[in-house]
């Protein structure tokens, strides 16, 4: 983590200075994972990639302001959360918004990633179990509040430690803990049924 971050530095510096190419590989290395986590808000396939693209152009305005006071991941990922709601308010201004992001196959959905881990090389039946689970847990991440679902995502997607995701998402880190707590409680009840697991359980 030390070396990436130190990359990043490295990147940053070299951006800041007037290097476009420098801030390219910045956004190569982050884009999907961008892309994912203002999925996990926007949730209009139709809007994900431009309200991406926003957040990685007014990351690039915002370099000057960048102090590496905090690792740039963190610092992106907090333009791209403020980006994301900026688009959620203006889609409250247009009802027309897309509900076939409920079913998505990129690479980078962690559905199809669920999927694959559980699934080499077990039986049909097997396939079919661990794809329920799956989508029971993709659809309790979806039914989430927006706090839950950006906390769980950042903790449990991104694998942001609760001190990182307390700098993204501005809050202290007893109500991060938190947040993750009551998502996972609510993702471990919508699996109870499937995993036949006692109350208190998770899975």
């Amino acid at each position: 983590m030390a070396d990436a971050a130190d990359t990043d530095i490295r990147l940053v510096e070299r951006a800041r200075r007037g290097e476009t190419a420098a801030f390219e590989m910045l956004v190569l290395k982050y884009r999907r994972r961008i892309e994912r986590l203002v999925g996990r808000m926007v949730r209009d396939p139709e809007l994900v990639q431009d309200v991406a693209q926003e957040a990685f152009v007014r990351a690039w305005r915002a370099l000057p302001q960048f102090r590496g006071e905090s690792a740039f991941y963190t610092w992106l990922y907090r333009i791209a959360i403020n980006t994301a709601k900026k688009a959620l308010v203006e889609l409250k201004r247009d009802p027309l918004v897309s509900e076939s992001n409920l079913v998505r196959s990129d690479d980078g959905d962690e559905t199809s990633r669920v999927e694959n881990e559980l699934t080499d090389g077990e039986t049909p039946d097997a396939l079919l179990a661990s794809k329920e689970i799956a989508a029971a847990v993709n659809a309790a991440i979806e039914a989430l509040s927006e706090d839950l679902r950006q906390a769980i995502t950042l903790r449990e997607i991104e694998g942001l430690s609760y001190e990182e995701i307390s700098e993204v998402m501005n809050c202290p880190i007893g109500t991060v803990r938190s947040r993750i707590f009551r998502a996972r409680e609510a993702i471990a009840a919508r699996l109870r049924p499937l995993l036949d697991t006692r109350d208190g359980e998770r899975w």
